[in-house]
């Protein structure tokens, strides 16, 4: 199922079509993006086989050129550029105008047949040749937040950041503070009164003037002293 379908009027469009089409196809896999010269088989009605790729999409790309508009074709009822969007329209998929060139406007009402004129609604996308590398991509990452299963399938999307290590930062402590089981580095103690428990340990937190430092196999408790140690806790040292 192609997940982008490209409009385009042969000799008007047709280059750009192309090279959109293959930068979409590198990014996202060739069967889901429809271009009629490649994705038609030869041989093969052209009429259905359009109408079916318009209805089968996620995404109608009309590429639009500074004579889109005034084409005498686009008048015509019969003009495929023209009964491609009308199908997009009708079957309610997104149509995004990709202006071609850095000068072309997107059409107004007054330009387009009635059967058209909900394009100059449509917010536009930019491609110019001039700034090849950088639209291409923003369209391609326009249609990866539109299109979830353009999304799922994208090769360029950013890889997600590896989890960094937590360090846990205790306030001020009154009383007795758990922390859980210290696995790796303990976090810092600020204010602390009281005792201060940072799971299974047998180290002791001393505080001599502003300074603190650690005592002991980190098994059964760790506890804070402000001012004098306790007699017998410090037995042996």
């Amino acid at each position: 199922m192609p997940d982008v379908f490209i409009n385009y009027r042969t000799g008007d469009g047709h280059q750009v079509a192309t090279t959109i089409e293959r930068a979409l196809s590198t990014r996202f896999g060739s069967t889901r993006i429809y271009r009629a010269s490649k994705s038609i088989p030869p041989g093969t009605p052209f009429d259905a086989h359009l109408i079916h790729g318009v209805r089968r999409s996620g995404v109608l790309l009309a590429l639009i050129g500074d004579q889109w508009a005034r084409h005498p074709s686009l008048q015509d009822t019969g003009d495929w550029v023209r009964r491609e969007i009308e199908e997009a329209f009708l079957c309610d998929i997104r149509v995004i105008p990709v202006l071609i060139g850095r000068r072309t406007e997107r059409p107004t009402k007054d330009d387009l047949p009635m059967s058209l004129t909900r394009l100059a609604d449509c917010q536009s996308l930019r491609y110019d040749h001039q700034n090849d590398e950088y639209d291409l991509k923003h369209i391609g990452d326009a249609l990866a937040t539109l299109v979830p299963e353009l999304a799922a399938a994208d090769t360029q999307a950013p890889e997600e950041p590896e989890p960094s290590a937590q360090r846990n930062t205790m306030g001020d402590v009154h009383g007795t503070a758990v922390a859980g089981t210290v696995n790796g580095d303990i976090g810092s103690v600020k204010g602390a009164h009281g005792s201060v428990h940072i799971g299974p340990s047998n180290r002791t937190i001393h505080q001599s003037g502003a300074a603190n430092y650690v005592e002991g196999t980190n098994e059964s408790g760790i506890r804070q002293y402000f001012g004098q140690v306790p007699k017998g806790e410090d037995d042996g040292r």
